[in-house]
């Protein structure tokens, strides 16, 4: 028997939407076909236009351009948020960046500079969006952001983004613990290698896409469908009772060491 997830009503901002194939977007989709109404903030104007093709044919959608580790661009966000809805109900956390010369030579070499900005990019600005909203959210509000198993064992090549994620998903732990006396669920998605433009960014990122695929449980990545449907749930009224936590959506692939060769 199928659930059909109702989230006619209900309010859900979406951070860090890029394009078609960012995994921000296949939550957002979700959470529009579920019936929410959803509002996308986006960095830099180079954005706008992808973002509009992508929400043209869903009403009661609007954007907003903010960068994230902007004091004046986040309160404008969610002062925006106040006006269009009220309130909210959801909070969706895609937002994640690294200079790319912290990522193509050895981890020792990071400078305070690249470090400062990707745990400032990555993980502060989940912290500083949680902040904003927690005025507009009521009891049974919900949280996701989107990390990756790096933060927990070396990738190659992920280097200070692996120490962004690790922090991303500690910054979970104590949101949900300070937001807990509402019961305001916050979680992190641990997704698998996925194919968005994001991942290019990453050293020999098709090889490690093909080895993933290799060696997860189900011999194959997990999908960005699949993320969604996660975070569906985890934003619904089928997660209560679930905060806290950094939850797999990877075919398996953090379970395995290394497959026999058949």
């Amino acid at each position: 028997m199928s659930v059909t997830i109702d989230l006619s009503g209900k309010t859900a901002l979406v951070m860090g939407v890029a394009n078609a194939r960012s995994l921000g977007w296949a939550i957002a989709e979700q959470l529009l076909k579920a019936g929410c109404h959803v509002g996308f903030s986006y960095q830099g104007e180079r954005l706008k236009g992808e973002l509009d093709k992508l929400t043209k044919d869903w009403p009661r959608t609007w954007t907003q351009q903010a960068d994230a580790t902007s004091e004046e661009d986040m309160d404008a966000l969610f002062a925006r948020v106040g006006q269009e809805f009220g309130r909210l109900d959801v909070l969706v956390h895609s937002i994640a960046y690294a200079p790319r010369a912290a990522m193509d030579g050895r981890f020792i070499d990071t400078t305070p500079d690249d470090w400062n900005t990707a745990l400032s990019v990555s993980a502060y600005s989940l912290v500083a969006a949680a902040r904003r909203a927690e005025p507009l959210m009521s009891r049974g509000a919900s949280i996701v952001s989107l990390t990756y198993h790096a933060s927990q064992q070396v990738v190659p090549k992920y280097n200070v983004m692996g120490v962004a994620k690790a922090a991303l998903e500690a910054a979970t732990r104590y949101l949900a613990a300070d937001l807990g006396d509402r019961e305001i669920r916050v979680n992190t998605i641990s997704a698998g290698p996925m194919r968005t433009i994001a991942a290019r960014s990453i050293p020999n990122f098709i090889g490690l896409y093909d080895k993933g695929a290799r060696n997860a449980a189900f011999g194959r990545n997990a999908t960005s469908e699949e993320v969604g449907k996660l975070a569906l749930f985890l934003l619904s009224d089928l997660g209560t009772g679930v905060t806290g936590q950094t939850v797999y959506v990877d075919a398996g692939l953090s379970i395995m060491t290394v497959k026999e060769e058949q």
